[in-house]
């Protein structure tokens, strides 16, 4: 069964790398606290020390908050409400799902709506639930990332570890964050207000701000594989 997450790890910044890793999690409530340009810049310039192949940095980032992120939210937000599906430029999921997969899938989907009291079959509130990615749920500051469209599957692993340097050093600064790829569908409409060019890609989004520790569906934790079932010690050469 899935504990609350800890005080400590809700409320306060994280001082050692191990901390960061293990209270990162992805948040889907935030408080209206605004998180300052200077923080978020740091952030952004510690993740830039993420390695990439030649260190080519295929990374771009566009931070909205105040207005701007208001108004393309909204706009986000009402298609998706609407049933407007958009249209993904990637698969970002498998195409066909299998075990272990699919199980694991729809552990955390069902734990989460079970957090917001959704029960199965409810697809009106799934949906809104859906929607509300199109808020940055709620956070203060909403990142769009996007990288040039000639770049290869080496640049997706150096952008993943960006990301991630993104997520961990929120943490430091007492920062919550959930990456999320729903943007992907709406990539046109993005682009479009943000005036990307067509050369690049909208890659995902990602919230930041701070966590609201009262929301329901901030306190559960997603269940990880042991390291028996991922991880292999070769002791000797076939």
């Amino acid at each position: 069964m899935n504990a609350p997450l800890s005080p400590p790890a809700a409320d306060r910044a994280a001082t050692t790398a191990e901390e960061a890793i293990r209270s990162r999690r992805s948040v889907r409530a935030f408080l209206p606290t605004p998180v300052e340009d200077a923080t978020i810049a740091r952030i952004l310039e510690l993740a830039a020390r993420a390695p990439s192949g030649t260190n080519i940095q295929p990374w771009r980032v566009q931070v909205l908050r105040g207005e701007p992120l208001a108004v393309l939210t909204r706009e986000l937000h009402a298609l998706s409400l609407a049933g407007d599906p958009g249209t993904e430029e990637f698969a970002y999921y498998p195409r066909r799902w299998r075990e272990p997969y699919l199980s694991r899938r729809r552990k955390v989907g069902w734990d989460l709506y079970g957090s917001l009291g959704i029960a199965k079959g409810d697809t009106e509130r799934m949906r809104r639930q859906h929607a509300r990615n199109f808020l940055f749920f709620d956070a203060p500051v909403g990142l769009i990332f996007t990288m040039d469209r000639d770049m290869e599957r080496g640049s997706w692993l150096d952008y993943g570890m960006f990301l991630q340097n993104i997520m961990i050093a929120a943490r430091g600064f007492g920062l919550d964050t959930c990456p999320q790829a729903a943007f992907n569908a709406y990539g046109a409409v993005i682009a479009k207000r943000l005036a990307i060019p067509e050369t690049r890609m909208i890659v995902c989004g990602m919230a930041l701000g701070y966590a609201d520790a009262a929301a329901p569906e901030n306190r559960f934790d997603t269940e990880r594989e042991p390291l028996e079932g991922f991880v292999r010690f070769v002791d000797a050469l076939a």
